[in-house]
Protein backbone atom coordinates (compact mmCIF):
# COMPACT_ATOMS: atom_id res chain seq x y z
CA UNK A 1 0.00 0.00 0.00
CA UNK A 2 1.80 3.26 -0.95
CA UNK A 3 1.82 6.10 1.63
CA UNK A 4 0.03 9.40 0.40
CA UNK A 5 1.95 12.06 1.68
CA UNK A 6 -0.02 15.74 2.76
CA UNK A 7 -0.65 17.83 -0.52
CA UNK A 8 2.09 20.95 -1.09
CA UNK A 9 0.09 23.85 -0.72
CA UNK A 10 1.34 26.87 -1.87
CA UNK A 11 -0.32 30.39 -1.79
CA UNK A 12 0.03 33.67 -3.66
CA UNK A 13 0.73 37.03 -1.65
CA UNK A 14 -0.52 40.13 -3.70
CA UNK A 15 0.84 42.32 -1.64
CA UNK A 16 -2.04 43.62 0.19
CA UNK A 17 -2.15 43.69 4.28
CA UNK A 18 -5.06 41.21 4.44
CA UNK A 19 -3.19 38.91 2.34
CA UNK A 20 0.10 39.14 4.76
CA UNK A 21 -1.91 38.42 7.80
CA UNK A 22 -4.39 35.93 6.94
CA UNK A 23 -1.54 33.68 5.42
CA UNK A 24 1.31 34.53 7.43
CA UNK A 25 -0.64 33.84 11.14
CA UNK A 26 -2.15 31.71 12.76
CA UNK A 27 -5.13 30.28 12.68
CA UNK A 28 -4.01 29.90 8.91
CA UNK A 29 -0.09 30.12 8.22
CA UNK A 30 0.73 26.30 8.85
CA UNK A 31 -1.37 25.45 5.91
CA UNK A 32 0.77 27.11 3.72
CA UNK A 33 3.65 25.61 2.91
CA UNK A 34 4.97 28.01 0.71
CA UNK A 35 4.13 31.76 -0.25
CA UNK A 36 4.87 33.32 -3.77
CA UNK A 37 5.10 36.70 -4.09
CA UNK A 38 2.46 37.75 -7.23
CA UNK A 39 5.06 39.19 -9.26
CA UNK A 40 7.27 35.61 -8.86
CA UNK A 41 4.32 33.56 -10.15
CA UNK A 42 6.22 33.67 -14.03
CA UNK A 43 9.28 32.76 -12.56
CA UNK A 44 8.09 30.12 -9.82
CA UNK A 45 7.65 25.82 -11.36
CA UNK A 46 4.46 25.75 -9.98
CA UNK A 47 4.49 21.80 -10.48
CA UNK A 48 6.29 21.21 -7.24
CA UNK A 49 3.02 22.07 -5.97
CA UNK A 50 -0.52 20.50 -5.22
CA UNK A 51 -2.60 22.93 -4.71
CA UNK A 52 -1.97 27.00 -5.27
CA UNK A 53 -4.67 29.16 -3.53
CA UNK A 54 -4.72 32.60 -5.16
CA UNK A 55 -6.68 34.71 -2.10
CA UNK A 56 -9.15 36.92 -1.89
CA UNK A 57 -9.03 40.62 -4.40
CA UNK A 58 -5.71 39.52 -6.02
CA UNK A 59 -5.16 41.78 -8.66
CA UNK A 60 -6.44 40.07 -12.09
CA UNK A 61 -4.47 42.28 -14.43
CA UNK A 62 -1.38 40.51 -13.00
CA UNK A 63 -3.30 37.26 -12.81
CA UNK A 64 -4.07 37.70 -16.69
CA UNK A 65 -0.81 37.10 -18.21
CA UNK A 66 -0.18 33.89 -15.88
CA UNK A 67 -3.41 31.97 -17.69
CA UNK A 68 -1.61 29.66 -19.41
CA UNK A 69 0.86 28.87 -16.61
CA UNK A 70 -1.94 28.06 -14.35
CA UNK A 71 -3.93 25.78 -16.74
CA UNK A 72 -0.46 23.87 -17.46
CA UNK A 73 -0.37 23.83 -13.88
CA UNK A 74 -3.83 21.77 -13.85
CA UNK A 75 -3.19 19.95 -16.77
CA UNK A 76 -0.54 18.38 -14.70
CA UNK A 77 -2.75 17.54 -11.87
CA UNK A 78 -2.60 20.46 -9.67
CA UNK A 79 -5.51 22.25 -7.77
CA UNK A 80 -5.92 25.61 -8.62
CA UNK A 81 -8.30 28.05 -6.54
CA UNK A 82 -9.73 31.25 -7.40
CA UNK A 83 -11.00 32.95 -4.68
CA UNK A 84 -13.22 35.93 -4.54
CA UNK A 85 -12.88 39.10 -6.37
CA UNK A 86 -10.10 38.02 -8.64
CA UNK A 87 -12.23 37.67 -11.43
CA UNK A 88 -11.28 34.29 -13.04
CA UNK A 89 -13.45 35.28 -15.81
CA UNK A 90 -10.75 37.75 -16.93
CA UNK A 91 -8.15 34.49 -17.32
CA UNK A 92 -9.36 31.85 -17.87
CA UNK A 93 -11.90 30.14 -20.37
CA UNK A 94 -15.15 28.83 -20.06
CA UNK A 95 -16.47 31.35 -17.00
CA UNK A 96 -19.22 33.44 -17.29
CA UNK A 97 -19.69 35.95 -14.02
CA UNK A 98 -22.44 38.37 -13.29
CA UNK A 99 -21.47 41.08 -10.65
CA UNK A 100 -24.51 42.39 -8.17
CA UNK A 101 -24.93 44.75 -5.78
CA UNK A 102 -23.55 44.23 -2.22
CA UNK A 103 -25.98 44.56 0.63
CA UNK A 104 -23.22 44.34 3.47
CA UNK A 105 -26.09 45.35 6.12
CA UNK A 106 -29.14 42.90 5.28
CA UNK A 107 -28.46 41.39 9.05
CA UNK A 108 -29.36 44.05 10.82
CA UNK A 109 -33.47 43.15 9.22
CA UNK A 110 -34.37 41.14 12.67
CA UNK A 111 -34.87 37.75 10.96
CA UNK A 112 -32.94 38.09 7.33
CA UNK A 113 -31.73 35.58 5.78
CA UNK A 114 -29.12 36.49 2.74
CA UNK A 115 -30.54 33.09 1.02
CA UNK A 116 -26.93 31.10 0.94
CA UNK A 117 -27.38 27.10 0.90
CA UNK A 118 -25.39 24.12 0.08
CA UNK A 119 -26.23 23.28 -3.38
CA UNK A 120 -25.43 19.80 -2.88
CA UNK A 121 -26.17 18.02 1.14
CA UNK A 122 -24.69 14.86 0.00
CA UNK A 123 -20.96 16.28 -1.35
CA UNK A 124 -18.15 15.99 0.99
CA UNK A 125 -17.92 20.06 0.84
CA UNK A 126 -20.57 19.67 3.44
CA UNK A 127 -18.67 17.61 6.07
CA UNK A 128 -15.93 20.89 6.15
CA UNK A 129 -18.85 23.59 5.73
CA UNK A 130 -22.06 24.57 6.82
CA UNK A 131 -24.34 27.92 5.16
CA UNK A 132 -23.68 29.66 8.50
CA UNK A 133 -19.95 29.46 7.20
CA UNK A 134 -20.47 30.87 3.90
CA UNK A 135 -23.34 33.72 4.30
CA UNK A 136 -21.69 37.17 4.89
CA UNK A 137 -22.81 39.07 1.37
CA UNK A 138 -22.49 38.61 -2.03
CA UNK A 139 -20.44 40.21 -4.99
CA UNK A 140 -21.74 38.31 -7.70
CA UNK A 141 -22.70 34.41 -9.43
CA UNK A 142 -21.12 32.10 -12.04
CA UNK A 143 -23.59 32.97 -14.66
CA UNK A 144 -23.54 30.97 -17.01
CA UNK A 145 -22.31 27.96 -15.08
CA UNK A 146 -20.53 25.66 -17.51
CA UNK A 147 -21.44 22.15 -17.74
CA UNK A 148 -17.88 20.77 -16.09
CA UNK A 149 -18.34 23.20 -13.12
CA UNK A 150 -20.12 21.57 -10.20
CA UNK A 151 -22.32 23.84 -7.82
CA UNK A 152 -21.10 23.83 -3.99
CA UNK A 153 -23.00 26.82 -2.84
CA UNK A 154 -25.66 28.85 -4.39
CA UNK A 155 -28.35 31.01 -3.59
CA UNK A 156 -32.05 30.39 -3.14
CA UNK A 157 -32.84 31.01 -6.85
CA UNK A 158 -29.88 28.87 -7.53
CA UNK A 159 -27.28 31.21 -8.70
CA UNK A 160 -23.52 29.98 -7.93
CA UNK A 161 -20.96 31.22 -5.43
CA UNK A 162 -18.29 28.52 -5.68
CA UNK A 163 -17.71 25.85 -7.89
CA UNK A 164 -15.88 22.53 -8.45
CA UNK A 165 -14.59 22.03 -12.25
CA UNK A 166 -13.12 18.09 -12.26
CA UNK A 167 -13.27 17.51 -15.75
CA UNK A 168 -11.91 20.59 -18.06
CA UNK A 169 -8.35 20.48 -16.67
CA UNK A 170 -8.22 16.80 -15.68
CA UNK A 171 -6.29 15.33 -14.12
CA UNK A 172 -6.22 18.58 -12.44
CA UNK A 173 -9.20 20.53 -10.85
CA UNK A 174 -10.40 24.17 -10.68
CA UNK A 175 -12.31 25.85 -7.85
CA UNK A 176 -13.60 29.23 -7.87
CA UNK A 177 -15.67 31.39 -5.83
CA UNK A 178 -17.54 34.79 -5.25
CA UNK A 179 -16.66 35.00 -1.84
CA UNK A 180 -14.14 36.83 0.02
CA UNK A 181 -13.11 35.34 2.85
CA UNK A 182 -9.39 35.83 2.89
CA UNK A 183 -10.29 39.75 2.63
CA UNK A 184 -12.56 39.79 5.68
CA UNK A 185 -10.22 37.76 7.90
CA UNK A 186 -7.39 38.99 7.40
CA UNK A 187 -8.85 42.67 7.68
CA UNK A 188 -10.44 41.62 10.76
CA UNK A 189 -14.23 42.24 9.93
CA UNK A 190 -16.77 39.51 9.57
CA UNK A 191 -16.09 36.50 11.95
CA UNK A 192 -18.20 33.84 9.26
CA UNK A 193 -14.99 34.17 7.08
CA UNK A 194 -12.62 33.18 9.32
CA UNK A 195 -15.32 30.24 10.04
CA UNK A 196 -15.25 29.62 6.25
CA UNK A 197 -11.18 28.98 5.66
CA UNK A 198 -11.27 26.84 8.90
CA UNK A 199 -13.64 24.77 7.34
CA UNK A 200 -12.58 24.83 3.38
CA UNK A 201 -8.50 24.82 3.61
CA UNK A 202 -8.63 21.18 5.05
CA UNK A 203 -11.54 19.99 2.96
CA UNK A 204 -8.94 21.36 -0.27
CA UNK A 205 -6.56 19.11 1.77
CA UNK A 206 -8.13 16.27 2.77
CA UNK A 207 -9.36 15.84 -0.98
CA UNK A 208 -6.63 16.81 -2.72
CA UNK A 209 -4.55 13.94 -0.64
CA UNK A 210 -7.30 11.32 -1.47
CA UNK A 211 -6.77 12.38 -5.27
CA UNK A 212 -3.67 11.81 -5.34
CA UNK A 213 -4.19 8.34 -3.84
CA UNK A 214 -6.28 7.46 -6.75
CA UNK A 215 -3.84 9.07 -9.31
CA UNK A 216 -1.51 6.80 -7.99
CA UNK A 217 -3.31 3.90 -8.49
Amino acid sequence: MSTVLKPIVAVIDGGQHYHHDAITREPFASYFDHIIYLRDVAKTDLTQFDIVIIPCRTNAYYLAPLSRQFQAFMRNGGTLVAMGETFPNTWLPNIGLREMPTNFWWWLTPGADLGLRMSDPDHVVCDYLKKEDVTFHLHGAFEPLHENQKSLVETAEGECQMFEDEVSYAPGRLIATTLDPFFHHGAFFMPATTRMLAGMLPWLIDTEAERKAALAE
